[in-house]
């Protein structure tokens, strides 16, 4: 099987603060203004990548389409001042040091768009983990269309247990250049980078190959469709790419696209058995609604009460916390039912809801947001992902969180895709 993960034309800025310049993921601290706040304070006006990006937390600014246009003018200003340096058909071994001190190792290359496929019941090469809601694609489209760069944020998983693609590179650091090696910003750890040679890109794909071997995927999960590449984060931003290329296909019908550089996009590839990777849940906080009419109607639909089930979870207003166990499941896990009855009662009632990484943060925001309520829910083990997209298709939205806000991926290194 031709691995749908290729070298790529990376572009790399030079005489650059690389802290100032290296900033953490959009989708990250959405109800938390005061961190991009910060960040935009500690930049000072200085090249970084958040004059390139657009913070989710933004996405609802009454000036947000300013903010778009901005973003396209730095973009093409950085690629006429000479700001990077283009690394020609390449890829980028990099090691992650979290916050933690635990070490994670990846990939810089990009995927290949024909491979993927977000829908439900997908069997390509390269699939979605959770399920993808086409309302958010439109808003990061703006983003996308005009640009002439992209940034990732987008880490794919692969299944490999006796690691034997990405880990068998750290040996041969002596033999390559290193692009970067600094301390990230807002306590995100450290960083390094490699310039992978063509011999290693060989082998690195010669194992990707391996691993996506039909016999040797039906050995192991019983299924003839393989699925070598399974989203970890940046679910949204991969199928915003994937969206933005078939739209440029629709709108030039008789162009040839098979080498248009938006058919692509840059990603991280990490080992699902990489140390690093702890997957938490991902909690939940509803504001602006009736709280007790709220929690009266999950009571009565999803069968709550202290008798204990398989699934359970807490819920949290004010300073109280609920514990509470579901006799009435409508999926397999139990964040599927909650946010089935979620979806439904909002549609119904109104209200906002926000997905929040660590307990401590939805306490926090629930004891002073009026009007709200938290839901904390149980981790999933991340041995289940592969056979479980393999077997039900894209998990329910934000079911699981790789780590940390902050160990999240920093933006980096870009791409031209016009």
């Amino acid at each position: 099987m031709s691995t749908a993960f290729k070298p790529a034309d990376i572009l790399l800025p030079e005489d650059t603060d690389m802290n100032k310049w290296a900033v953490i993921a959009c989708d990250q601290y959405t109800s938390e203004p005061e961190y991009w706040k910060n960040l935009n304070k500690y930049v000072n006006g200085e090249k970084s990548t958040l004059n390139l990006i657009l913070p989710e937390v933004y996405l609802e600014n009454p000036y947000v389409s300013d903010r778009i246009d901005n973003i396209h003018r730095t973009m093409n200003n950085y690629l006429e001042s000479g700001t990077f340096k283009e690394y020609k058909n390449s890829m980028i071994y990099l090691e992650r040091v979290q916050n933690n001190g635990i070490l994670r190792c990846g990939v810089i290359g990009m995927i290949d768009l024909e491979e993927y496929d977000f829908s439900k019941g997908s069997t390509s090469q390269v699939r979605a983990t959770e399920a993808t809601v086409i309302e958010r694609i439109p808003p990061r489209i703006k983003v996308r269309e005009g640009a002439p760069l992209e940034l990732p944020h987008i880490m794919i998983l692969i299944d490999d247990e006796n690691k034997s693609a990405i880990e068998p590179i750290s040996c041969k650091k002596a033999d390559m250049e290193q692009l970067y090696d600094f301390d990230l910003n807002c306590n995100g750890g450290h960083v390094s980078g490699w310039l992978m040679n063509d011999s290693m890109i060989a082998d690195f794909q010669s194992a990707l190959d391996m691993l996506g071997d039909t016999d040797t995927f039906r050995s192991k999960y019983g299924c003839n469709d393989v699925l070598l590449y399974a989203m970890g984060d940046g679910n949204h931003s991969l199928a915003t790419a994937k969206t933005y290329y078939e739209n440029l296909k629709k709108a030039e019908p008789d162009k040839d696209f098979s080498n248009h550089p938006a058919r692509y996009a840059l990603v991280e590839i990490v080992n699902l058995h990489s140390p690093a990777l702890d997957f938490e849940a991902i909690h939940r906080i509803v504001s602006d609604t009736d709280t007790e009419k709220l929690i009266a109607a999950m009571t009565e639909t999803l069968g709550l009460s202290d008798e204990k089930s398989e699934q359970s979870f807490v819920y949290v207003t004010g300073n109280t916390e609920h514990t509470a166990y579901i006799h009435n499941k409508t999926s397999n896990l139990t964040v599927g039912s909650l946010q089935n009855f979620l979806d439904a009662y909002l549609k119904e009632n109104g209200g906002k809801i926000d997905y929040i990484h660590g307990t401590d943060t939805l306490k926090k925001l629930v004891a002073d947001t009026d009007g709200s309520v938290g839901f904390i829910l149980p981790d999933m083990d991340k041995s289940e992902l592969f056979p479980t997209v393999i077997k039900d298709g894209a998990l329910p939205r934000k079911t699981f969180s790789m780590g940390h806000a902050e160990d999240k991926r920093f933006y980096i290194e870009c791409r031209r895709i016009s």
